[in-house]
């Protein structure tokens, strides 16, 4: 039997991803993202299932300052429609309801709901854990967004369902593990992510950007982070559509060496069949 870790409680979306990911192996809660990678990293548990961004609320705070530091590979990622409800003790009713807790980015995908019914959003550092202290203080005028999972597990009840603002709110995890995992080059699809620095100097990032360019590599995601509290440093996390072993790739990453200070791929793994429904 597997160990997942994932960083939440019972009940929280990332606990629902790694139900579907891997049905029925042994779940790990973890109080943060960095404790979850730590277990991977430390050989506690097997893999973790760590979400990176919401087509919504866009991405999950700090989790790519964590990925290029924890020693782990991406080996895949998983696309997980979220439907938020809005829980309360049982007997509570909608017009009561006050404030409603949970993640921030469960409350701002809910905004509109929210707004609507002048409740305030109050956040907390999980969804799930937000039902916790709603069961425990038995308020009937405060609430909790969280999953449908969370509503069994916490005895709660909705009062209403899919309050998110987007029928489309999906989010992303992916799937990391200590060990690399190079996926055979079938001939499908594939994402290889890969963080960078570059050199101090005019255009360098323009030529790095050029490198796929001119070997016909889609970039799918391209996103800066400032490093050791500097405004001239940054680093780079890119997404891009393309086995790590093919030979654009390789002559990209030739010319990425030439304009970066360092460069690290993370993962190679297969694109999710969201990508191409998202298409069509």
């Amino acid at each position: 039997m597997l160990k997942i870790a994932y960083q939440g409680v019972p009940g929280a979306y990332s606990h629902i991803a790694c139900n579907e990911l891997f049905p029925n192996q042994e779940y790990i809660a973890c109080d943060t993202f960095e404790i979850a990678m730590e277990m991977v990293k430390n050989g506690l548990v097997d893999k973790a299932v760590i979400p990176v961004e919401n087509s919504n609320a866009g991405r999950v705070t700090d989790v790519h300052f964590l990925l290029p530091e924890a020693g782990l590979h991406i080996i895949g990622e998983h696309f997980l429609r979220i439907e938020h409800q809005l829980l309360a003790i049982k007997g509570a009713k909608l017009e009561n309801i006050v404030s409603a807790a949970s993640h921030p980015q469960a409350l701002a995908q809910c905004s509109d709901f929210l707004k609507a019914h002048n409740i305030k959003a109050v956040s907390r550092i999980d969804t799930a854990k937000s039902c916790e202290k709603i069961v425990l203080e038995q308020d009937a005028t405060k609430a909790a967004i969280a999953s449908k999972m969370a509503a069994k597990i916490y005895d709660m009840d909705i009062l209403a369902s899919n309050i998110e603002n987007a029928r489309n709110n999906t989010t992303r995890f992916l799937i990391m593990q200590k060990e690399a995992e190079m996926p055979v080059d079938d001939g499908g699809d594939f994402i290889t992510s890969i963080v960078f620095t570059t050199k101090h100097i005019p255009a360098a990032l323009y030529k790095v950007l050029g490198g796929f360019a001119t070997n016909g590599i889609n970039i799918s995601k391209l996103e800066s982070y400032l490093l050791n509290g500097k405004f001239f440093s940054a680093r780079f996390y890119i997404e891009v559509e393309q086995h790590q072993e093919s030979k654009a790739l390789k002559y990209a990453l030739e010319e990425l060496k030439f304009f970066s200070e360092e460069y690290q791929i993370l993962g190679c793994y297969k694109a999710h069949m969201y990508r191409k429904k998202k298409q069509i």
